[in-house]
């Protein structure tokens, strides 16, 4: 079994996540769907005290990308939206391998957080099909009350549609979803049959290999219902075809897939600082950043204000080929100024040569949010 320095397994994840290594290549479009293509989802987040987080992690691996390049992919059906482990955009390509969840809630071997209105549903669906594509504020409930989640009736019928599989997000309309017939959004040329669940077991271990070098089986499964044993028989299977090894990082087993380990002889540029998102897909799992990492993130946005250790909305930032910071950072629109309100840098950190790396950062990071100047109020030591 091959062994992994942890400085190794830090590099291999840095270079699947497409961080801090040689930037795509092509137009910038084109760029944006090679991020997301290795990714394999960008989480959707409505938080906007700087871009949103789906902006942000397209950002943070080419420098050109603007956000209406999301909006040009998803009109052009190269991407969509639907569900990871959160609400997430996904390469079309990808699309059948939605289908087992699609086909879980439809059938009712899952159940959606909201309670299913069958009549109401058929109705819904009927207007989107007679008039086109429609909001959730197209439709006028006559039921006053509110159930789950604080949404009107006909809104739970639409997500309901959405989860199952039967409508599709065409667009939104600021930040709106425009819900539309799945057979009017979806390409002729994909691929729509079900998988096997050992297809689907495969699909979700190699996706996750390629996005982050090395794994585990609790995250291959990370916030998926019903996967964990047509993922641990996929584990096994492509171990015998030898598509995936076995590697240990630090005494703790992981899987890596056989072509990722090729990457640790490409370049990782240490000098340069990345601002991530809280929501990057680099650390989203909170205990494989500890682990490998050593970094114990938590975004403080849930937390009392009276509690909060490092600010509201603190970013992640990456130097060095390591997770060295956090900076709480809130956009000023009136004044074009990108506020840093709180920078608190891990204490083995060589700070002189890392806020070199930073200020530039930064001034890139002001640019992508559309503000003129960087404020840095306070700087502190972990």
């Amino acid at each position: 079994m091959l062994s992994l320095s942890l400085h190794q397994a830090r590099k291999l994840a840095l270079l699947s996540q497409g961080l801090l290594s040689s930037l795509p290549k092509g137009a910038a479009l084109d760029k944006a769907h090679a991020v997301i293509a290795q990714l394999s989802y960008v989480q959707i987040d409505t938080i906007s005290v700087v871009q949103r987080a789906h902006h942000h992690v397209f950002w943070s691996r080419s420098p050109s990308y603007k956000p209406q390049h999301l909006n040009q992919l998803v009109a052009s059906k190269r991407v969509f939206e639907y569900w990871a482990h959160a609400a997430a955009y996904l390469p079309m390509s990808d699309y059948r391998y939605s289908l087992p969840r699609k086909h879980a809630l439809k059938t009712g071997q899952q159940q959606h957080w909201y309670k299913k209105n069958p009549a109401l549903m058929a109705e819904v669906y009927q207007r989107i099909k007679d008039e086109g594509p429609l909001m959730a504020k197209d439709f006028e409930s006559e039921r006053k009350t509110v159930q789950g989640w604080g949404s009107k009736p006909t809104k739970q019928a639409l997500e309901s549609l959405f989860m199952q599989g039967d409508l599709m997000i065409s667009e939104r309309r600021q930040f709106h979803k425009v819900y539309d017939l799945t057979e009017r959004v979806l390409p002729a040329e994909i691929n729509t049959r079900l998988p096997t669940p050992l297809e689907y077991g495969e699909y979700l271990v190699l996706r996750y290999l390629k996005a982050h070098g090395i794994g585990q089986l609790g995250q291959f499964c990370y916030l998926l219902k019903d996967v964990k044993t047509p993922v641990s028989d996929a584990v096994r299977s492509l171990l015998d075809k030898a598509k995936i090894c076995e590697v240990t990082v630090e005494g703790e087993n992981y899987y890596a897939s056989c072509d990722a380990l090729a990457r640790l002889g490409s370049r990782l540029n240490r000098k340069r600082a990345k601002i991530l998102s809280p929501f990057d897909n680099l650390l989203i799992q909170r205990k494989r950043a500890l682990a490998l990492f050593d970094f114990d993130y938590q975004i403080e946005c849930y937390v009392p204000a009276a509690k909060r250790q490092f600010g509201y909305f603190s970013l992640p930032v990456l130097w060095d080929g390591r997770l060295v910071a956090r900076a709480d950072c809130k956009v000023d629109k009136k004044a074009a100024t990108l506020n840093l309100i709180h920078l608190c840098i891990e204490p083995h950190v060589k700070q002189a040569d890392f806020l070199d790396a930073l200020h530039l950062e930064l001034d890139a990071f002001a640019h992508f949010n559309h503000c003129d100047t960087v404020n840095i109020q306070r700087i502190s030591v972990r």
